[in-house]
């Protein structure tokens, strides 16, 4: 985050554990006011536990819990100036619409009176565009119009931070990219920080300002999405986020901006390091499958290899082919749609060459 930029959450050396369990280790993150940050990675990283830590449904065995630049590590989840969108939403049943929207504010004390809270919940419907909706029982509306509901109800009460869990795993493709949509324009329109969990590492991509990447209860990397796609400092990174192939290789020349390794067959290879290298050190050779051309004629590249196809998968905008180096073994090739109509498509057992520019080339630690 920029330092420009003014911090409306913070965990200092945060650390939760369940008895030997540790469910989240000394984290440290700053979010920003009216950021949209995401925690991801799989299930058990620990980006569930972070979140409710900040929502106060857990609180922190070591380290601090800031909203708003208060320590809120013993203020009860309900007192805290944030909401929270589960993953079931968690509506009830026997109310209404308005009434499920309304309910938070009738918990207030003093409780607002009867005008205030009619024209809240009318704002709030018509931000999340269910105008006229608010008599329908919940059971009548799709699963996409029950999230807006439950965003509804979380953002009537104006938080600081809203927080989001999963919260469109259940629906299906087409309707979950419509609501990636309509929360990011509700972010900006409203200017709340969000705070995603999702390990769904397209939904991080597309969404948020920064991804916080977790794995094993710790914090692995933060970054906006490109960066963490483009300059992933570790493997599990750079595996996590997007598809890559990877090949083990030993560093033969090594500086700070050009490095040459070997692979185990011998086969050599060049890139740019993204952590600081040695000679003689083991390392792992990443690159994303969109980054490798296909051509059936010798392209003028800085890296060329003959190579064997071995599978076909296609899927639409683009065809992703199996490839086999007898150097390199077996790795996927990405071509685009466009690519695949100028060149014809590429069979099973046909020879080809694949070819990519040395900038394309990440080393990683292993």
């Amino acid at each position: 985050m920029s330092e420009t930029v003014q911090s409306i959450a913070e965990l200092r050396n945060v650390t939760k554990t369940y008895g030997e369990v540790v469910a989240a280790s000394d984290l440290n993150l700053s979010i920003g006011k009216g950021e949209f940050l995401s925690f991801l990675g799989p299930s058990g990283c620990g980006k569930t536990t972070a979140l409710r830590l900040l929502a106060g449904f857990e609180s922190p065995t070591a380290g601090q819990v800031l909203i708003d630049g208060q320590v809120v590590n013993d203020l009860e989840a309900h007192r805290r100036p944030v909401n929270m969108v589960f993953q079931h939403y968690a509506l009830f049943p026997h109310l209404n619409v308005f009434d499920n929207i309304a309910y938070g504010l009738r918990q207030r004390r003093p409780r607002p009176g009867r005008q205030v809270i009619y024209e809240k919940v009318e704002r709030a419907l018509a931000t999340v565009r269910l105008e006229g909706y608010g008599s329908r029982r919940i059971w009548e509306m799709s699963g996409g119009q029950q999230q807006r509901v439950a965003l509804a109800r979380a953002i009537v009460n104006e938080p600081k931070v809203l927080l989001l869990d999963e919260p469109m795993a259940a629906l299906d493709r087409k309707l979950r990219k419509e609501m990636q949509i309509e929360l990011q324009t509700l972010q900006r329109q409203l200017g709340i920080t969000f705070v995603l969990v999702t390990h769904d590492q397209e939904e991080a991509l597309s969404m948020s300002d920064r991804v916080c990447v977790m794995d094993g209860g710790r914090i692995v990397q933060v970054g906006s999405p490109r960066d963490l796609y483009d300059t992933p400092r570790s493997r599990y990174v750079a595996g996590f986020v997007g598809t890559s192939n990877f090949f083990d290789a030993t560093v033969t020349d090594a500086s700070p901006k050009h490095i040459t390794v070997r692979m185990a067959s011998g086969q050599q290879l060049h890139g740019t390091p993204e952590i600081p290298i040695e000679r003689g050190q083991e390392v792992c050779v990443s690159i994303r499958p969109e980054q490798i051309a296909l051509t059936r004629a010798t392209p003028p590249a800085e890296m060329v290899l003959p190579v064997t196809i071995r599978n076909r998968i296609f899927l639409g905008e683009h065809t992703e082919y199996l490839a086999r180096n007898e150097a390199l073994g077996d790795f996927l090739v990405l071509v685009p749609r466009q690519a695949e109509l100028n060149e014809g498509t590429f069979n099973e057992g046909e020879q080809a060459f694949v070819s990519w520019d040395e900038a394309s080339l990440l080393i990683l630690e292993k």
